[in-house]
């Protein structure tokens, strides 16, 4: 097909066969606040940087709750999390009056990933924004991890945002599956700094076997 032919379609594909926009909407989620999530039998919990903003504005909230069992936090534009969010609260309460029941962390992983991947198949902006779920539900405690392309991941350790390589090396480093909740907000903590090379606020949020989801926000000194 000649250049000119091209000219008016929108290039889905980039030279090496990878989607331009979702490369761009991760490149954004690589700009925003560095997010973890840490995962043991008996507990998870997820953190996340809040970035100094003008000191007569409220920072933007962090960690949040979806229903009773689950919590998610995310990173890339906040407008997109905020959405995604929406998206999350709005099935997991359609699940609870259809069902009477509470809805499964991964049908509600499985829903946003659905909800996600629609974005790639149209020549509209992805949504920048990577998101962390975690709960408990009758399979135990679980975490995932969803990216911009609507593919998602299940796993124990997880790390978004600014120089999340550096923050998942240390909590792989550092991560025992028999460690103590405390131990784990300590190391969320740790990862966070030694990837921003500061002492930020950190925003948290904890799950535990029959307890709702709780969060508590850490000022550094």
């Amino acid at each position: 097909m000649s250049e000119s032919q091209n000219s008016g379609r929108f290039p889905f594909y980039g030279p090496q066969g990878r989607l331009v926009l979702v490369d761009s909407a991760l490149e954004a989620v690589s700009r925003g606040s560095t997010t973890i999530g840490i995962k043991t039998r008996n507990f998870a919990m997820i953190a996340s940087q809040i970035k100094p903003t003008h000191p007569l504005i409220e920072p933007s909230e962090k960690i949040f709750p979806i229903d009773y069992h689950i919590g998610a936090t995310g990173s890339g534009y906040i407008g997109d999390i905020l959405q995604l969010i929406d998206i999350l609260r709005l099935e997991s309460q359609k699940h609870r009056l259809t069902y009477e029941t509470p809805i499964d962390v991964d049908s509600l992983a499985k829903h946003l990933s659905s909800f996600l991947h629609n974005y790639t198949t149209y020549a509209v902006r992805p949504q920048a924004a990577s998101v962390i779920i975690t709960g408990e539900d009758q399979t135990g405690i679980q975490m995932y991890q969803v990216d911009p392309s609507g593919t998602f991941f299940r796993g124990s350790g997880f790390a978004i945002g600014q120089s999340s390589d550096i923050a998942l090396d240390v909590i792989t480093k550092e991560y025992t599956k028999d460690m103590k909740l405390e131990q784990a907000v300590e190391l969320g903590r740790k990862a966070i700094e030694k990837a921003l090379g500061d002492k930020p606020i950190v925003e948290t949020g904890i799950i535990e076997p029959g307890q709702a989801f709780r969060r508590i926000r850490t000022e550094n000194t």
